[in-house]
């Protein structure tokens, strides 16, 4: 018994292939949309799940050290992102990370139990953590 197309299964084709192709182009577009204008970013620093530092980003280079007693880590704030420039852990994989510049980006230090992300400064607050959990 050969299989035989019918009309309905043309119109569940079409639109399956209509939803992946609207997945597919908002995923296309979505880093232009979601891209960081200079000065409405902020690095939101954590160190044991308290917030120790929230940090305008800016072209300027800036520099933070973060001293606890598990190590040290040195932040390189420049071209609106943040990256972790020396830090005595030592698997060092707070450097795999890179210069994040977009919204919801991280870096993870374990040893430090540092957590740093990308928010915008965004009045209706949709960026704002709801919760912290330990």
């Amino acid at each position: 018994m050969p299989f035989k197309i019918q009309k309905g299964d043309y119109a569940l084709i079409l639109a399956l292939l209509l939803i992946a192709a609207i997945m597919y182009g908002y995923n296309l577009l979505r880093p232009m949309h979601e891209q960081i204008m200079p000065g409405e970013a902020y690095a939101q620093i954590q160190v044991d799940g308290e917030i120790y530092q929230t940090v305008k980003l800016t072209k300027e280079t800036q520099w933070i050290e973060i001293k606890t007693d598990r190590g040290y880590d040195r932040l390189r704030v420049r071209d609106y992102g943040i990256e972790v420039v020396e830090s005595d852990c030592p698997e060092k994989i707070c450097f795999t990370f890179g210069h994040i510049t977009q919204s919801r980006e991280v870096i993870i230090c374990l040893p430090l139990r540092m957590y740093i992300t990308i928010i915008r400064d965004a009045p209706s607050g949709e960026d704002e953590l709801d919760a912290i959990v330990s």
